[in-house]
């Protein structure tokens, strides 16, 4: 096994999709609430700032994670929602949660949205 190449590009190319401290969040909730507004999202978040969430869906609509529906009225309606891409992605996201709950200490506090 030592003498055999690993050939690391699907792993980088796979965390380069998610990298950023944000995106893997967008995820989830996009995962969870199925379609959200960007003042949903931003409200689900907490703490990011405008210019950091933008500059996240941005980068994961790009990719071609989550889908951008822009709704022609006054005030003008974004939503955000997974690709089929996105969606394929959910696994492992959800195996991250199951990991979670087998080794969250009893103390950290919940969070809702």
């Amino acid at each position: 096994m030592e003498n055999q190449e690993i050939d690391v590009r699907p792993f980088a190319y796979a965390l380069s999709l998610i990298s950023g401290k944000w995106k893997m969040h967008i995820l989830f909730w996009l995962w969870k609430k199925e379609s959200l507004r960007y003042s949903e999202l931003k409200r689900c978040l907490g703490t990011v700032t405008h210019k950091m969430l933008s500059a996240q869906l941005k980068e994961l609509e790009s990719d071609g994670l989550i889908l951008r529906r822009e709704y022609p009225q006054i005030p003008p309606r974004v939503e955000y929602s997974l690709t089929f891409r996105g969606q394929s992605m959910m696994p492992i996201l959800s195996e991250l949660c199951r990991w979670g709950h087998q080794h969250m200490p009893q103390d950290v506090p919940q969070k809702t949205a």
